[in-house]
């Protein structure tokens, strides 16, 4: 090699060499990009502001251990923040994005879909004239690993184990201890300390935002006004064998009813009618009959799988073959085996094909990879294009949280308890009908279980809606469940007008 030659490859070498550090694939550890935009919600003209940023968590030694992703919604020109909601969003999985929540149900900007939730192309956003934030400022919070949102190295630089990111971060309740310092530092930072406080959390973000409640009370002195279980799981409350089998029989009949392979005279009736009818037979017949177990008579057990079948759609040897106790994978596969369809797990309105006809579970589950389809496009373009957050971190839609430590889980006890100290506390719980995986049954049954003194069932509200695990993708739903969400944090503003007192 010649010397030119030799100087050439040297240069480009070190040249290489000088800027590697600066082309790292890393997220900022504080950061915040600031935008301005203008929305009509709920008929009313409104400017606003989105942060898209990060902050920090730190550890007890006042080290950076994670950096968190959000957005913040805030309303502009408003004289007294005070009176000035703030609802703090978080998403599920364990694992999931705030993606969900952010752009299709109360973000002003949302998912182009249609009507009835299912992606269309070309994919892209469009104006959310539902969205909550006429009534109260939103921030939508990523969990470690989920979004932008990162573990970091040590002050040495070093990456913390699988086991030591799992006792930090992955687990119920270092989940909740962790996010309850990160709201204490953003409500601090951003001078909403005297703002009233809501949680929103949809599947597993019912277990965090459960847990979280009484978190924020006990360590941080934070008191909120309302809690939001969208979706909810069962937040520690017991559901298990009888009441878990007969609690999925009301989910069936309403996925049954809307693909209309009920007998006629069940077809005929109005969803919330045949799902009244419904819930009456589980909770006075079917349950008690599941909990005698192999010693129901033969009589009680032919008449119970005839009612079964009667509800679900299945044929009645099907549910004496299962013991009258038919798992979700065996509904979702057989319900429409014959015209050659699979049932959705989330919401059972969508359909998919298997490879074969036969077996006793799906290969897959088409409304993720629907919604999957439709979100991903949509969320990078939304967030670099028109919020200007720009990185080449990957948006993690789910994340690897695994595993997750899901032992001394008693969120819903947990909330109980932060309702019992703080009367100004008031739980909403939203569910689909068509939703397979938190059925909304269990939750109407985890809302009945979660004061058994009934002493604040006032307290306690319930909300329907005719589509799946995100209810709020059918328009009709966006409507509804905005509506109902806005009703509901006005009138826990109502009850500050009395003192925070029993009597």
């Amino acid at each position: 090699m010649n010397l030119t030659k030799l100087l050439v490859v040297c240069t480009i070498v070190i040249s290489f060499g000088s800027n590697a550090a600066e082309h790292q694939r890393k997220i900022d550890i504080d950061s915040k990009v600031v935008t301005n935009h203008k929305a009509t919600i709920n008929g009313e003209r409104i400017n606003y502001s989105v942060a898209s940023g990060t902050q920090p968590v730190w550890n007890e030694q006042g080290e950076p251990t994670a950096t968190l992703y959000y957005n913040y919604y805030k309303k502009d020109k408003v004289d007294d923040l005070s009176k000035r909601p703030l609802l703090i969003s978080f998403n599920g999985g364990p694992g999931s994005a705030s993606v969900w929540m952010h752009i299709a149900y109360t973000g002003p900007r949302v998912l182009k879909i249609d009507d009835e939730g299912y992606p269309v192309q070309p994919y892209g956003m469009k104006d959310n004239p539902y969205s909550v934030l006429d009534v109260a400022d939103i921030v939508f919070v990523n969990p470690v690993n989920t979004g932008y949102s990162r573990v970091l190295p040590d002050k040495d630089g070093k990456m913390p184990s699988k086991e030591e990111q799992q006792k930090q971060f992955f687990g119920v309740n270092a989940d909740i201890k962790y996010l309850a310092s990160w709201i204490n530092t953003f409500v601090t930072r951003n001078g909403r300390s005297l703002s009233p406080k809501f949680l929103i959390g949809e599947s597993y973000g019912t277990t965090r935002v459960s847990g979280l409640a009484k978190e924020l009370q006990s360590a941080h002195w934070w008191f909120l006004n309302g809690v939001v279980l969208v979706s909810p799981t069962d937040i520690g409350i017991n559901r298990d064998g009888p009441v878990k089998a007969a609690n999925r029989l009301p989910y069936f009949a309403a996925t049954a009813w809307h693909h209309k392979v009920l007998p006629a005279h069940l077809q005929q009736k109005d969803l919330l009618e045949l799902l009244s009818e419904v819930e009456a037979f589980t909770l006075n017949q079917y349950l008690p009959a599941l909990a005698k177990g192999a010693f129901i008579s033969e009589q009680d057990k032919q008449s119970i799988a005839e009612r079964v079948a009667l509800y679900s759609g299945l044929s009645k040897q099907f549910v004496l073959q299962n013991n009258l106790d038919v798992s979700d994978d065996a509904f979702w596969k057989e319900l429409l085996r014959d015209q050659g369809y699979i049932l959705g797990r989330l919401d059972s309105r969508y359909l998919g094909i298997d490879k074969r006809d036969a077996g006793d579970s799906p290969d897959y589950f088409p409304e993720l990879s629907a919604w999957l389809h439709a979100f991903t496009p949509s969320i990078n373009h939304y967030i670099r294009e028109e919020l200007n957050y720009k990185t080449d971190v990957q948006y993690n839609m789910l994340a690897n949280v695994h595993p997750w430590d899901r032992t001394n889980n008693h969120t819903g006890e947990q909330l109980r308890a932060a309702m019992a100290e703080n009367p100004y506390l008031n739980v909403l719980v939203q569910a689909g009908y068509y939703d397979g995986a938190t059925n909304y049954f269990d939750a109407k049954y985890t809302m009945w279980q979660l004061d058994p003194s009934g002493k604040m069932r006032d307290r306690l509200s319930f909300k329907g809606y005719r589509s799946g695990h995100m209810m709020y993708l059918r328009h009709e739903d966006l409507k509804a469940s905005n509506d109902d969400l806005r009703e509901f944090i006005l009138e826990s503003l109502t009850s500050q007008t009395r003192s925070a007192k029993y009597k």
